[in-house]
């Protein structure tokens, strides 16, 4: 036996009875069934909750609640029923506003007869997946919603026939706006062009709900892998920092869950890809690879010696190197640059550089690295930060000289004292190993070194012009021990501190 093919369950809104009367006698119904009317958008929406239509022909000026509020609540709820629009000459500005929400058309109420009411309802009806129409009116709407949830929540469908009668294509694949560069009292209208643009090009498409924020996510459902070029292009040009991500395709609906983790990689992978207006998983390198450490030893290193070109020259490269590693974190990638800077702006101070305008925008920089929307532009504020320290650093090249000379001098008068590095660097406000660093590389002698030859050189003067115990003279140079002063001494002299006062009289 034949089975007799569903028909299109049409509702009828408008405010005049001699209109829905009227209407009801313009067309011949055979493809179409008129199952209820409305006087108002209030009423139509209780009557779509029992009577689950597949087309609204609705007025746009009504009381209580008017056509266009009506197109916007069912495009929010009921996404998969077409909506038709009656409208007078002088209802224009609420016609385009109701066809941003996705409309299929709008008819002149004075122009209104037979054939052009039923070509209107033959275009939406093309729209129509043969799903809704065959569905049982309990599993369509909003328990299609349900029944993707479940699939995301890892729930199998079994049964093949509810699928099937849900889904008869045999190609699927997930389509992800990514809008986190749009403000957010425009996500909205960016959702509603989308779905105006899939509607258009006649793709059957469902939202699915997701907790990322700023991203749209379609399942887009065809008879074949459909190409979306073309709404790309639409959509770019209408706003230049939508990004888009699309799923390889799929023909199993049990497939979604795995396909839908991988477009939410995709959608953070966007970060490193920035210029790729539709990042697919093809577009992705390979990464074999751990990702390589940062040397963070040697990189301090440098900067205590004050080989500040080469150690920003490995930072930059590396910086460089980790946001091609797409698989990083972006928490991650974006806290190594924090630390980083962090570090600098430390050990820069303990260096006794003067950075206090970089340490002043310190907060800047951290605020706009968590801020940043891509890898590119965390690079840039990391550029932006080292030329700020070059800057604060030529100064500092050009004073250290006199630094190092205060230092020679201070050893000078106090050579005769108990000095020690870490007093030293106390006084001067030094880190130990930064002043142990830095005067062996300003100075052709280490501190141990210079002090000595500070010390035995005074000791020298003494023995050939006095005549005080060798002890005595140990004592008064800053030695308080007098085996390691002679120890020393006959380092530096080749000869005991007696043998020197006996060979040199």
């Amino acid at each position: 036996m034949e089975k007799t093919k569903a028909k299109y369950r049409t509702l009828i809104v408008d405010d005049e009875l001699l209109i829905r009367q009227g209407i009801k006698h313009y067309v011949k119904w055979d493809e179409f069934q008129i199952v209820g009317e409305a006087a108002n958008g209030r009423e139509a929406l209780e009557l779509i909750e029992s009577l689950k239509p597949h087309i609204v022909l609705t007025d746009i000026v009504m009381p209580i609640m008017d056509g266009e509020e009506l197109t916007r609540v069912i495009k929010e709820k009921y996404p998969h029923i077409e909506v038709i629009i009656l409208s007078s000459f002088g209802e224009f500005h609420y016609v385009r506003s109701a066809f941003q929400c996705g409309v299929v058309d709008y008819i002149l109420k004075p122009n209104l007869n037979s054939e052009e009411l039923l070509s209107v309802l033959k275009k939406a009806a093309k729209r129509i997946p043969e799903l809704y129409l065959n569905a049982p009116n309990n599993i369509i709407g909003s328990s299609i919603e349900h029944f993707l949830e479940k699939i995301l929540a890892g729930h199998e469908v079994r049964n093949e026939l509810i699928a099937t009668e849900y889904f008869p294509y045999q190609t699927f694949f997930l389509l992800g706006i990514d809008m986190k560069q749009i403000e957010s009292s425009s996500i909205s209208t960016v959702n509603e062009k989308v779905s105006s643009l899939l509607q258009a090009h006649e793709i059957a498409f469902y939202p699915i709900k997701t907790e990322v924020q700023k991203v749209i996510i379609f399942l887009i459902h065809s008879s074949n892998d459909l190409s979306i070029q073309p709404i790309i292009f639409e959509l770019t040009e209408w706003q230049e920092k939508i990004g888009i991500v699309k799923s390889d395709p799929f023909e199993q609906i049990n497939e979604m869950r795995s396909f839908f983790d991988s477009l939410l990689s995709l959608i953070q992978y966007r970060f490193y890809f920035p210029d790729h207006k539709l990042l697919v998983q093809q577009d992705l390198p390979a990464t074999n690879q751990a990702c390589q450490s940062f040397n963070l030893e040697w990189f301090t290193e440098e900067l205590t010696h004050e080989r500040f070109d080469s150690a920003f020259t490995y930072l930059k490269q590396y910086s460089e190197y980790l946001s091609s590693q797409y698989m990083v974190d972006i928490s991650e990638y974006k806290a190594f640059f924090s630390n980083i800077i962090f570090n600098i702006i430390i050990l820069l101070g303990n260096m006794k550089c003067e950075i206090k305008e970089v340490e002043k925008e310190k907060y800047s920089y951290f605020r706009k690295i968590e801020d940043a929307y891509s890898a590119k532009d965390v690079i840039s504020v990391l550029f932006e930060f080292i030329t700020k320290v070059n800057e604060c650093l030529q100064h500092h090249l050009e004073a250290g000289p006199s630094n190092i000379k205060i230092l020679l001098e201070y050893i000078d008068r106090h050579y005769m004292e108990p000095l020690t590095l870490t007093g030293v660097a106390k006084h001067f406000h030094f880190n130990p190993s930064y002043l142990s660093n830095y005067f062996s590389t300003h100075n052709k002698e280490g501190f141990i070194e210079y002090v000595n030859k500070i010390r035995i050189e005074q000791a020298s003067k003494k023995l050939l012009t006095t005549n005080l115990p060798i002890s005595e003279i140990s004592t008064s140079v800053g030695y308080s021990d007098h085996s390691y002063f002679c120890k020393v001494f006959k380092k530096q002299k080749g000869i005991s501190p007696s043998g020197y006062r006996r060979k040199m009289k």
